[in-house]
């Protein structure tokens, strides 16, 4: 073979491989013609005529993601960030309108966010804006999608995925949140403090109840065992008032006795004599005699008043 087919065979091996190109799952490949468009090829093992026909470009058809920061002012004059995340992809019977008809999708889906997220914010307040953050979403959804249909892309998607107040407004917030919350705290600490309370003083009134039920039945108890020591003493010859004398003078000297017992004792028994005892019974019956006679003679004036009239 002569030496100068070497060259014109390896130009022509080299046309022959140019001739086939690949493309990728899920993208599709635009074909021209001397400018002009020829074909659309999508995935697999693709031919094309050399020197005449070139790939002018390759979109993808899988799911893309355009994030966009809008930054406005809602009702209440709070300026506010918005995260917008945009979920959109090239429909597959329009890829020429994708390619041709638009030269920078993200940048026509931007304009449209911006748009539509500063028609729709300003007319909430911020704390509308974090509970209607779907409406806004969905608003945008709907402009983006009735404008980039014609273009041959296909909106998925719109989410808001982040709202960002500013600085000072964020502080103000927490400060609200955090004295609510102690507001509930306080009323839930009276709340248990007036339980506490209520439940001390009905057990404290139990325990004066019960405390004067015992005082009531001890000295019951000591009125009957005194009567039951008089009539002992009655018994052998002694009368009422020497058998309550004597039990005084008892109980008198007993009482010293105890106190003689405890060496850390403060309790003081005045007067100290043993004719204390005995004097105290004598006033008391006297004060029992003089009480009777008031109060029969009170009685008896009150009848002679009712037979007058």
């Amino acid at each position: 073979m002569p030496v100068y087919l070497y060259p014109v065979i390896f130009i022509g091996i080299i046309v022959f491989l140019s001739s086939f190109f690949i493309v990728k799952q899920q993208t599709a490949a635009i074909i021209e013609r001397f400018g002009r468009f020829q074909s659309i090829r999508h995935s697999g093992l693709q031919l094309k005529i050399p020197i005449v026909d070139r790939i002018a470009g390759k979109l993808s058809l899988k799911i893309q993601q355009l994030d966009v920061i809008v930054e406005t002012k809602t009702l209440d004059d709070v300026f506010v960030k918005l995260k917008v995340s945009v979920q959109y992809k090239v429909i597959r019977d329009k890829v020429y309108d994708a390619f041709y008809k638009l030269d920078y999708p993200h940048d026509q889906i931007t304009s449209y966010v911006f748009d539509v997220v500063r028609a729709e914010v300003p007319k909430m307040r911020l704390d509308d804006v974090f509970v209607k953050k779907d409406d806004i979403a969905i608003a945008v959804k709907s402009e983006l999608n009735d404008a980039m249909m014609e273009y041959g892309y296909d909106i998925i998607k719109t989410l808001v995925t982040d709202i960002d107040p500013d600085a000072q407004v964020k502080a103000a917030m927490n400060r609200i949140n955090a004295a609510e919350r102690e507001k509930v705290a306080a009323q839930y600490e009276g709340d248990a403090q007036r339980i506490l309370i209520v439940e001390k003083a009905k057990a404290e009134a139990e325990s004066k109840r019960l405390q004067g039920q015992g005082i009531a039945d001890q000295r019951r108890e000591i009125a009957r065992g005194l009567e039951e020591s008089v009539e002992v003493l009655n018994k052998v010859g002694i009368n009422s008032q020497e058998a309550s004398a004597l039990i005084v003078v008892t109980q008198h000297y007993d009482t010293l006795q105890s106190i003689g017992e405890e060496t850390n004792s403060n309790l003081i028994l005045l007067p100290n004599s043993p004719q204390a005892g005995s004097n105290m019974l004598n006033d008391m019956v006297a004060s029992f005699a003089a009480s009777n006679q008031i109060g029969e003679a009170m009685k008896k004036a009150k009848e002679n008043k009712k037979d007058k009239e």
